[in-house]
């Protein structure tokens, strides 16, 4: 056999033998469960007081350790120690269940075997009694593949189990799953892990690895993970493939062709110095050295956020993109810009991210993100004026409107001209023509009362609504050429004619005065 060969066999044996990061450091107990100590304590409790439920459901995003739960809880309930709350992951059964080899423990992925033919055959096979553990528990992965048939052929069986049997769920969406379903099982949410966390269990796993790494990588690895460990696990065994020995922040923005943090935060700064040449030139260098466009905006956008956040008093903890030592620029630069200017921002990067996906010009919708966000307008000082005029609305005055001197009750021609005095030693002014004088406006007539309901002197009032809607029909009638004169009737009947009339009726369906309560007075003769 050659060199070759040989070399070739070797690297064969060796990536045969080769665990990912990711199973080679899973979880094994519930003390090493990162960030869900909630859904630890609460199952060791179950298990310490003897109240082990037949079916649980476990949800929460991807890789924050529903699965690991799920075996670990697996291997508490068939360890020989157990049931225990920490099982001894040393005996057979403990041994093979992490594995995945436990015969009595199934492992199912809902997205494969979702049908109804697969679901009659686990019923079939959840009668048998365990050949070698305590008890035979089944872990369905991604349950919410599975058909809607399925579900309604595993009610019965979820719903009254054999004792030997435990039915544990795992799902990213429980949304999709039929409530039949969900109220036949526990719940438990597993959370997001903090960057904390993540950042700690990444830098432990490279010690053991033998690999130095950078604060501002794990950082940057804790970030991009946005709360799953078993990503920024990903993510680190890609970097142990390409590190030699040492992992930097450069190393880390080169794969994942991101910008660095401290271009990101100068990029905006210079939009905030409405310097929109400076950024495009520092764009075009983050793409230049392998970014995306795409990422750089979306990075900008996660920085506006945490300078949002620090502007309305968060502190650092709270910040999900920038490092923690950028906390003081990003808090000068959210009082330089405000809040209403960052939500305006923040509202263009979104519209343009989502027309990035559906563009092929994904370089030019970046650079006119960058000029727009450039020439934004300082919207908190918009919002700070608008604020003002509401509540002040005696400021807002018209410019080069000259304020009236003199009583209210005078017209503006009557009114003294005020003259600044002149200045001693200064030449007067010569003064223009005076302006003609405004004429007085004419008095208005007050509005007349409407009818009411029987006043005391309505019969002899003159100025009564009845009685000037009869002196208008008559005074209209006699300036008709050739009309005929008016023939004497009662003043009753012409009471009743009056409150026919249109008019009439829809001002006493305004006031609500019924027609037998009006009072109609003739015009007097003179």
């Amino acid at each position: 056999m050659s060199d070759l060969q040989t070399t070739a066999a070797e690297v064969s044996t060796a990536g045969a033998d080769y665990m990912v990061v990711a199973r080679r450091y899973r979880p094994q107990r519930f003390t090493e469960l990162i960030g869900q100590q909630h859904v630890a304590g609460a199952l060791q409790q179950a298990i310490r007081t003897g109240r082990i439920g037949h079916a649980y459901l476990f949800t929460g995003a991807r890789g924050v350790g529903k699965t690991s739960a799920a075996r670990i809880l697996a291997k508490a309930l068939n360890c020989e120690s157990g049931p225990t709350p920490e099982p001894c992951c040393q005996c057979d059964a403990c041994e093979r269940i992490a594995t995945g080899d436990d015969v009595d423990v199934l492992e199912i992925d809902g997205a494969s075997n979702r049908g109804i033919d697969e679901i009659r055959q686990l019923r079939q096979n959840a009668g048998v009694r365990p050949s070698r553990s305590r008890m035979k528990v089944y872990i369905i992965d991604e349950v919410h593949m599975l058909t809607k048939e399925a579900f309604n052929a595993l009610l019965k069986t979820l719903e009254e189990p054999p004792e030997h049997v435990k039915f544990i769920f795992a799902t990213t969406e429980p949304q999709k799953i039929p409530i039949t379903i969900l109220s036949r099982c526990q719940r438990f949410d597993f959370a997001g892990v903090d960057t904390v966390s993540i950042s700690e269990r990444l830098r432990q796993i490279a010690d053991a690895e033998g690999v130095g790494i950078d604060e501002e990588a794990l950082q940057i690895l804790a970030v991009r993970a946005a709360g799953s460990m078993r990503d920024s696990q990903s993510l680190l065994e890609q970097l142990l493939a390409v590190a030699d020995h040492h992992i930097s922040a450069d190393d880390v923005n080169s794969l994942l062709g991101i910008a660095p943090a401290a271009r990101v935060a100068e990029l905006a700064e210079r939009l905030a110095d409405r310097d929109a040449a400076t950024g495009l030139a520092l764009l075009d260098s983050a793409v230049r050295t392998g970014a995306d466009p795409g990422q750089v905006l979306d990075q900008l956008m996660g920085y506006y956020r945490d300078v949002m956040a620090v502007t309305v008093g968060c502190p650092p903890e709270q910040m999900l993109t920038a490092l923690p030592g950028q906390y003081d620029a990003a808090k000068a630069l959210g009082e330089r810009l405000g809040v209403h200017t960052l939500l305006a921002a923040m509202q263009v990067l979104d519209q343009t991210a989502a027309r990035m996906r559906v563009s092929v010009h994904e370089r030019t919708l970046a650079d006119m993100a960058i000029v727009r966000l450039a020439t934004l307008e300082d919207l908190d000082s918009l919002a700070q004026a608008v604020a003002d005029v509401r509540a002040n609305p005696g400021a807002a005055v018209k410019k080069n409107v000259e304020p009236s001197v003199g009583p209210p009750g005078l017209p503006p021609a009557a009114r003294p001209q005020s003259t600044p005095p002149p200045s001693n030693g200064a030449a007067k002014a010569p003064s223009l023509p005076p302006l003609p004088p405004t004429p007085a406006p004419r008095p208005v007539a007050p509005p007349q009362p409407a009818a009411t309901a029987e006043p005391a002197n309505e019969d002899n009032d003159p100025n009564s609504l009845m009685a000037q809607f009869a002196a208008m029909r008559e005074s209209a009638a006699e300036s008709r050429p050739g009309a005929p004169a008016s023939r004497r009737v009662s003043r009753r009947q012409q009471q009743t004619e009056i409150a026919q009339h249109p008019y009439v009726a829809k001002a006493m369906e305004l006031f609500g005065v019924e027609p037998d309560r009006l009072r109609y007075m003739p015009p007097r003769e003179e």
